[in-house]
């Protein structure tokens, strides 16, 4: 992705209140706020125009990031049929400036928002299907555009269904690998804006040690990669069989070593040194 600009109106002065945000040189524009204050987002003028609008929260049965998608001609008069879901705290929108955004447009951001949330598989999508829309050459490429700088704007605004767990650096970026052991299981990843990222093909011990016990919520997420064939048996190890993403170094050390791990003298580099002793150059 381009460099970007980003602008954000706090309508009330607080971050998690109802706010606006805005690209330098887009013609986009988002309008997101909490569920308990639904009226004021939807009095505001933006939402009578045409858009795309997302609804995100946690869903009370399963305990899962949740998302809805949709799109509408009128935002406003959209969104009110939402109330009944029960699973979104936020609501977040987009609409142009310039009111260039036909149905037509608004459908095929629709249908490539859905399937974009579907792989990176961060949320549970309760749309039932993707709707999509067929589109000229040329527009189809203005909306490809426009869907990256949504893609910009949304994990600023809390919404982070779209963000992939493996992102291609720049040319001027070096990825530094670093490598996690115990015994004679060998883990391989790279840190993240969002953690590290554990690639596919790592390893992780077969038993759990005792100090698993210390690590109860890791030790959920090492059971649910299990029961979700993300980490499967392989002779007397377990071998992770995608790139997994974890919220911190030690989370994914816990994971790979069956117990508690420090994530930052567990993982090292090409060099032998540990993220501690690079943290410290």
């Amino acid at each position: 992705m381009s460099t970007a600009t980003l602008k954000i109106f706090l309508a009330f002065g607080y971050p998690k209140r109802l706010r606006t945000a805005e690209l330098s040189n887009w013609t986009g524009k988002a309008v997101a706020g909490p569920r308990s204050e639904f009226d004021k987002v939807l009095a505001r003028e933006e939402s009578q125009n045409p858009g795309v609008y997302f609804l995100t929260g946690i869903d009370p049965d399963t305990n899962k990031s949740t998302i809805y998608i949709g799109e509408a001609e009128s935002i406003r008069d959209r969104i009110k049929s939402h109330l009944s879901k029960d699973f979104w705290n936020n609501i977040t929108f987009f609409i142009t400036k310039d009111e260039n955004l036909t149905k037509a447009h608004i459908r095929y951001i629709e249908g490539r928002l859905i399937d974009l949330a579907k792989a990176s598989g961060r949320s549970v999508v309760t749309n039932s299907q993707s709707s999509g829309a067929k589109l000229p050459e040329s527009d189809r490429e203005d909306m490809e555009v426009f869907l990256e700088k949504m893609q910009q704007v949304l994990p600023v605004l809390g919404v982070e269904a779209f963000v992939q767990t493996s992102l291609e650096p720049r040319a001027e970026e070096k990825r530094e690998l670093l490598t996690c052991k115990i015994r004679k299981v060998t883990s391989t990843g790279y840190l993240t804006p969002n953690g590290i990222l554990v690639l596919s093909g790592s390893e992780a011990v077969l038993r759990e040690r005792s100090s698993a016990q210390k690590w109860p919520s890791v030790m959920v997420q090492r059971n649910k990669l299990i029961e979700d064939g993300g980490l499967v048996k392989k002779g007397e190890k377990y071998v992770f069989t995608k790139d997994t993403e974890f919220s911190s170094p030690s989370s994914a050390a816990a994971v790979i070593h069956g117990g508690s791990a420090n994530g930052l003298t567990a993982w090292v580099n090409g060099k032998g040194q540990s993220l501690k002793e690079l943290q410290n150059l």
